[in-house]
């Protein structure tokens, strides 16, 4: 299976690049994972709501570039649904297990998606009803993808 994380600026801080690249050397033995950083856009403080929105949409023409007709295409949204990890590891399987070869998550930037972007997903996935730097977001993707894979795979993983 291949796992893409299309996500919007880079990782600045060395703890959340050092934590990702973790992740990635783990999950080498279950996936090819691909990580695509799109070049975010700087809010400029107290920014007008059209303002805010002409950014989300500079972001998703980066975005959509990248998103690819035959996989599935999961959105990391607050709106998204909520699961708990063993229920994203079964939708991650029978997503495999229906044909689906290449499953893509998206991560916006820190005004969030646009609805260009989210209206091109097949689900949108919620971690919490907190809000999360999407740079941490990240780290905690590909730890649940990790999880969810050894869940998967019945081996075990603390709890």
């Amino acid at each position: 299976m291949k796992i893409t994380v299309i996500c919007v600026g880079k990782l600045k801080e060395k703890f959340f690049r050092d934590a990702c690249a973790e992740y990635e050397k783990r999950l080498g033995r279950y996936c090819r994972l691909e990580i695509v950083e799109v070049l975010d856009e700087k809010t400029p403080e107290g920014a007008s709501a059209a303002l805010e929105e002409q950014i989300r949409e500079k972001e998703a023409s980066r975005i959509v570039k990248h998103i690819r007709e035959d996989a599935f295409v999961w959105t990391l949204e607050i709106g998204g649904k909520k699961m708990d990890s063993p229920a994203f590891a079964r939708r991650v399987n029978a997503l495999a297990l229906g044909g689906k070869s290449h499953i893509q998550f998206i991560i916006g930037g820190s005004l969030g998606l646009s609805k260009t972007v989210t209206g091109l997903a097949d689900d949108a996935v919620s971690f919490s009803d907190m809000t999360f730097p999407h740079q941490l977001m990240r780290v905690i993707l590909l730890e649940q993808i990790y999880r969810g894979f050894r869940i998967n795979a019945n081996e075990p993983y603390h709890k």
